[in-house]
């Protein structure tokens, strides 16, 4: 018996991809001093001994599967948590498949969908729950270890069986596994009280930083200038040391699983999932929406305590992919989490991940499609639900446009994960930017002072700004500003002959401080210009010769992109390169680091835009990603952007380099656990996908 046992348990090794080594094999297989031999195989498990080839049976090339705690892999572990499996420790459930887990993880797996061996993906018949009916031990069924388990409220954790007329509709048949869904989402777990109340010693603050520059210091006094550039540069203050001293974030993540988010994507999105939970903290809440052909809540906004991280890291490793990809009922889901809370964080925010096209909402092939419709009413900008919604376009198949304008329409961002090994630092920049929020509700008021003097146009990118009918005064709608971060405005006007000095405008800005919640108003100097009877020489300021650059830069983006819409590639290369050319001219006597970021910027848009194969494949989502930085004047990741020695990295601040710095001091560790984890699936190490720059031997 011990021979054909031995095949079967190869086989099985074999088909599960797990390799004994020879001297641990002949201990595990000796039977101890006081144990009954071996039972005799279950029938499956003979046939597939049958089935398997003895030259399969000897393949030194499978990998191992269980990792121990040090991360060599020979310990027998939960695939859920990670954590050890051992007798007389935590309940334990063994599947039909015979792989064991924690009782709570699995059940939790079961109760958020996930009806599949999290190892092998063999369908279950009999499944771990929360009930009154006795768990059946039977011999070839799963079954459950009670050791130690809690009883919750003197219920049972039982194994349920599925009926024999099973079809294969695991969402009909295991209905009483899954949480129902209120039809209010109002469960948002209370706010702790004492993080409404910031200590007075913590909470100091410095205000916003407002200068301006004009475009030269004089004019002569009878000259006339219709366009006359001032730059307002706003800079918000330093983030403050302590974590309890910043604004708690309210965050929703809405997460695209549907069946092209299989395999290592799918790792990979959890792997970054799992880095996001870790970095929030007890004040925090997190609720996270997955979706696919439909949407589903996995739980409720809750505080990112020790236990609410690992329920959520539970709720995320349950994941699995299948069926389309229905991004408007996601953002449903998403939007009503925002609208129904009771309470709310002082910050608040929605992701969203998708690598596909919503195949639910538009009609294939459909032309001048507005995908603003996908954003909820309830969320829009000037609502009091408002919620920016920051998109990540992930992999080159999604639709960018879709993205692209969703986050338009929020004032969020839209981020292209070029690199699918890049998602983890795509997620850390934007988190170390939504948990370093300092100023909400900005606004930059603009008054003319002296008679004649015009304001003409606002450069306020995708911020609404307006210029009042008289033209004496105009406004920029700024928002949310992360700490360190920087604005900048150019304001032009007409300028009348004057004599002696022109006083021309005078900035304000009002906010509302996210640490101590105060409303704060902040006056800015007057611009003053001097008028001399006789001919100046001045030379042009070069912080508004450097604004002017990016915003006509920016400006001719949008005019490449439009041509490479329209099929004329040609031409938005000329549009590209004539731009480029012109700003290395200015970079040959300066070393100015935004005009080498931008050249270098525009040289890897004319790459990506010089054929419509090239330009459909990335160079559409590049280009919409890097018109969303730079109207927003805020960080995206593209290309290499989240490199920590990349040039294109114009908006980071201080706070987005730390929280890079985290990720990818942590990745090796994960790079060297899912390469031996993917090689089952794909003959591609994970390393691969990677940045080029990022590739770990």
């Amino acid at each position: 018996m011990a021979p054909a046992w031995d095949r079967a348990k190869h086989a099985l090794a074999t088909r599960l991809c797990i390799r004994f080594p020879a001297r641990q094999r002949a201990v595990e297989d000796a039977p101890a001093e006081d144990e009954a031999p071996p039972p005799p195989p279950p029938p499956a498990a003979a046939a597939a001994a049958r089935a398997v080839p003895e030259e399969k049976l000897k393949s030194p090339s499978v990998s191992v599967r269980r990792l121990s705690s040090s991360g060599s892999w020979g310990k027998k572990v939960c695939a859920i948590c990670l954590g050890g499996i051992r007798t007389g420790g935590q309940a334990l459930f063994t599947a039909e498949c015979s792989h064991e887990f924690h009782f709570h993880c699995i059940s939790s797996n079961v109760n958020h969908g996930n009806y599949v061996c999290p190892v092998c993906r063999a369908e279950w018949k009999e499944l771990p729950f929360q009930g009154t009916q006795p768990a059946d031990t039977a011999y070839g069924r799963a079954r459950v270890s009670p050791v130690n388990w809690p009883q919750d409220e003197g219920q049972m954790s039982v194994v349920r069986r599925l009926s024999h007329g099973y079809s294969g509709n695991l969402q009909q048949q295991l209905a009483v596994f899954r949480t129902p869904e209120a039809s209010i989402f109002n469960d948002d777990e209370n706010i702790d009280p004492q993080s409404e109340t910031v200590d007075d010693h913590n909470a100091v603050t410095n205000s916003v930083e407002i200068k301006t520059y004009s475009e030269f210091p004089a004019i002569q006094k009878s000259e006339r200038r219709k366009v006359f550039a001032i730059l307002i540069h706003l800079k918000a203050p330093k983030s403050l040391d302590s974590v309890s001293s910043r604004a708690p974030l309210d965050l929703v993540t809405v997460l695209d699983v549907s069946g092209s988010m299989s395999g290592i994507k799918l790792s990979l999105l959890k792997r970054a999932m799992s880095f996001v939970i870790q970095t929030l903290g007890p004040n925090d809440r997190l609720s996270v929406v997955a979706f696919s052909s439909t949407a589903q809540r996995l739980f409720p906004l809750r505080r990112m305590t020790l236990t609410g991280r690992q329920q959520a890291l539970q709720a995320i490793s349950s994941l699995v992919a299948s069926g389309g990809t229905n991004i408007a009922d996601a953002l449903k889901k998403g939007a009503k989490v925002v609208k129904d809370r009771r309470r709310k964080n002082p910050v608040s925010s929605i992701i969203l991940l998708s690598d596909g096209q919503d195949t639910h909402s538009f009609l294939s092939g459909e032309a001048d499609i507005n995908y603003s419709i996908l954003v909820p009413p309830s969320i829009l900008p000037g609502t009091s639900h408002h919620v920016q919604i920051h998109t990540f376009g992930f992999g080159t198949d999604h639709d960018s446009a879709a993205m692209h304008a969703i986050a338009e329409t929020s004032n969020g961002t839209f981020s292209f994960i070029d690199a699918e090994g890049s998602i983890q630092d795509a997620f850390a920049q934007c988190m170390g930017g939504l948990l370093s929020v300092v100023v909400k509700d900005m606004r930059l008021c603009i008054e003319c002072i002296d008679e004649g003097v015009s304001l003409t146009s606002i450069k306020s990118g995708s911020y609404a700004s307006q210029v009042a009918g008289n033209e004496r005064s105009g406004l920029v709608d700024i928002g949310d500003l992360y700490a360190d971060e920087e604005r900048g405005f150019l304001v032009t006007l007409h300028v009348p002959a004057a004599h002696g000095q022109t006083v021309l405008i005078k900035p304000k800005c009002t906010y509302l401080d996210a640490i101590t919640m105060e409303n704060v108003q902040l006056d800015g100097e007057e611009v003053i210009i001097q008028r001399p009877a006789y001919c100046v020489d001045c030379t042009m300021s070069p912080e508004v010769e450097r604004e002017w650059h990016r915003v006509q830069a920016t400006e001719d983006m949008s005019a490449a992109r439009s041509a490479a819409e329209d099929g004329s590639f040609s031409q938005a290369v000329s549009i590209l390169e004539s731009r480029r050319r012109i700003l290395e001219l200015h970079a040959a006597h300066s070393s100015d680091s935004q005009f080498l970021a931008l050249i270098k910027e525009l040289r890897e848009m004319q790459d990506r835009v010089e054929s419509r194969q090239r330009y459909e494949e990335s160079g559409r989502a590049y280009m919409l990603s890097g018109l969303s930085s730079h109207s927003w004047q805020r960080a995206t990741a593209r290309g290499d952007s989240t490199e920590l020695t990349t040039l294109i990295n114009t908006y980071q601040t201080p706070s987005m380099v730390d929280m890079l710095q985290r990720s990818q001091t942590i990745l090796p560790s994960v790079v060297e656990m899912l390469n031996r984890s993917s090689t089952v699936a794909t003959s591609k190490s994970f390393s691969s996908y990677l940045p080029t720059s990022r590739h770990i031997a």
